[in-house]
């Protein structure tokens, strides 16, 4: 039988900019890293960013991987495609999908 469990939501702490890159269709694309409280014990864990700076739509994904690799890889994906920020969800899918 299934039921429904609740799960505490958690935040990311202490965010700050890893990496921030200005693509040539004035999108900026950011790594960022933070803090996560798992079971009480801090693990640091890294986000994506995209702001359009032409119209300021901006989009997040604070806590997209543990690993910095991963991060950058997405984030070097994304300016190659030259991605808009109202597409970083679905590629985001994607990338994670094709990664398990």
């Amino acid at each position: 039988m299934f039921g429904l469990m609740k799960k505490a939501k958690q935040n990311v702490t202490d965010i700050s900019t890893y990496l921030e890159i200005l693509g040539d269709n004035r999108i900026a694309y950011r790594v960022t890293t933070g803090t996560l409280c798992d079971f009480s014990y801090p693990v640091t864990t890294y986000g994506i960013e995209t702001e359009d700076m032409m119209n300021g739509d901006k989009q997040t994904i604070a806590d997209f991987s543990r690993n910095i690799e991963d991060a950058v890889d997405f984030a070097e994906m994304l300016i190659t495609n030259k991605l808009k920020p109202n597409q970083m969800y679905n590629m985001a899918l994607n990338y994670l999908c094709s990664a398990l």
